[in-house]
């Protein structure tokens, strides 16, 4: 059972807590940002950054577990299928809260509370050590190839281009590269 919130609830009760966090949540996701007290904006972070890692798993039983919390379909439907795949390289922290001046009636502070943009996925990026040794490694496997498990080559009446390597080179210009550096030997 989880351990109650210490202190005073957020307007009484805790199942009206466990209500206003919900629509909290709620509005959060259907707008991107929302102005709200700094206490409450504090309390809905863990429970929106839980929502969204749910999200992320994609999966029926977390669909079900949303779906408890923000009773609106349609914001579960751009949770998990618009908001959820942006974060799909992050571990956490997909929320920021920005403190803003006191309210104007009562000068409680006030915050904004926004998911993180994250601006795109990054591909991860070749590296040129692994390019090189792919290439080295294509290379030892055609030369170990017998002769007869060659691939059929096309018809004679189509002319075909030799066979060029990562760094450009012909097969003629290696086998001339090759024979000069035997020469020299």
């Amino acid at each position: 059972m989880p351990t109650p919130t210490k202190g005073p609830r957020l307007g009484g009760s805790p199942a009206h807590e466990r209500l206003m966090l919900a629509n909290l949540a709620t509005s959060l996701f259907q707008h991107g940002k929302i102005k709200t007290t700094e206490t409450k904006a504090r309390r809905l972070r863990p429970l929106a950054e839980q929502l969204i890692t749910k999200a992320k798993r994609g999966d029926l039983a977390s669909r079900r577990r949303v779906l408890t919390v923000v009773k609106d379909k349609d914001v579960v439907y751009s949770l998990f299928d618009q908001i959820a795949p942006r974060y799909a390289n992050r571990n956490g922290g997909y929320t920021r809260i920005v403190k803003t001046g006191p309210r104007k009636g009562d000068a409680a502070p006030m915050a904004i509370i926004e998911l993180v943009e994250e601006l795109q996925v990054a591909e991860p990026k070749a590296n040129k050590k692994t390019a090189g040794r792919k290439a080295a490694q294509q290379d030892k496997v055609e030369a170990l190839a017998p002769a007869d498990e060659a691939p059929q080559s096309r018809p004679a009446d189509q002319d075909a281009e030799a066979p060029q390597s990562v760094s450009g080179d012909t097969v003629a210009a290696r086998k001339d590269s090759d024979e000069a550096t035997e020469n020299k030997a």
